[in-house]
């Protein structure tokens, strides 16, 4: 479906922060097909030059205060706190540059893989059309281009950090979320208030070092419905339908309590697909569900739970 509108990122519509009060830039009906653009999740516009980091200049709109570079918000009519906002994945084309940086912050992690030198940043030559990704040192991987933050804002007032994920979406970092996913997110302030950013032309499961391949997108074109719910009952946590199969994802301040969210969920999504009790669906998501570590970088972190096509019928 050919988009209705197009959301460039400029003056009007880049903001670093999550905020119910923020207008919207665009508001539509449920169902329509929206192109957008994002800049890098650091506000960056040009490549990174890893022989001379001050030649890169960040957009003119950066402030050291703001989070990820995020496009939008976009309001959705008559979608309400409680239902369920659809967003469609139908296209993700990155732009022609990317970046990777280990050390730029001091973190357990690092500290516990001893990765405590001097920055290291692997600078990435991107083709969208062959699929392709190589860095200054030759290294060459296969993209896999998602959008690292979807969500909607808290419903408390204020402004909020883009860094987290939450509940309701934002930083989630889930690589299943490519072209041909539909995210559900449950829905917090009237219109839903919808915003994307951070391009990830490729990342591993865990997001370790802290970034993936950070990467504008030059074209995202998504479809927003929304549903009064999930599958008879409220969303409580993101959940998608991918490529891969269904996913569930949990956020918290440690695994654990993150794992069990995710499965919670899954719990759900198996007893409304099959028709059968939690209990069931526990013993069967021994079986076939896969628990995977989302992300451990971004102050909270996410596991999701994939239940993939073909494996319980």
């Amino acid at each position: 479906m050919e988009p209705s509108h197009v959301l460039l990122p400029d003056e009007r519509t880049l903001h670093g922060s999550w905020d119910r009060d923020r207008p919207p830039v665009l508001t539509v009906d449920p169902g329509t097909t929206v192109r957008f653009g994002t800049l890098d999740s650091g506000w960056w516009t040009g490549p990174h030059d890893p022989t001379d980091p001050g030649a890169r200049r960040r957009h003119p709109l950066h402030d050291p205060a703001h989070g990820h570079a995020l496009t939008g918000p976009v309001a959705v009519r008559g979608a309400e706190a409680g239902q369920v906002l659809s967003v469609r994945v139908d296209d993700v084309v990155p732009g022609a540059f990317g970046a990777t940086y280990v050390g730029m912050r001091s973190t357990p992690l690092n500290e516990r893989l001893g990765v405590t030198a001097a920055p290291t940043v692997h600078a990435w030559d991107l083709d969208p059309v062959a699929g392709v990704g190589r860095n200054q040192a030759g290294h060459t991987v296969a993209l896999r281009p998602f959008l690292g933050v979807m969500g909607v804002p808290p419903a408390e007032p204020g402004q909020h950090s883009t860094i987290p994920p939450y509940w309701h979406g934002g930083n989630i970092d889930c690589r299943e979320l490519v072209a041909g996913a539909t995210l559900y997110l449950p829905v917090t302030v009237p219109g839903a208030l919808f915003s994307i950013g951070d391009g990830h032309a490729a990342q591993g499961d865990g997001e370790v070092s802290g970034t993936a391949i950070e990467c504008p997108m030059d074209r995202v074109d998504l479809t927003l419905d929304v549903l009064p719910d999930l599958f008879g009952a409220p969303l409580r946590t993101p959940v998608a339908r991918t490529p891969a199969g269904w996913v569930t994802m949990g956020v918290a301040d440690d695994l654990d309590e993150a794992m069990a969210v995710a499965l919670d969920a899954m719990l759900d999504v198996m007893a409304a697909l099959h028709g059968i009790s939690r209990s069931d669906a526990l013993g069967l998501a021994s079986v076939v569900v896969d628990l995977r570590v989302t992300q451990v970088v971004n102050q909270v972190v996410g596991v999701h739970a994939v239940l993939p096509w073909g494996a319980l019928r």
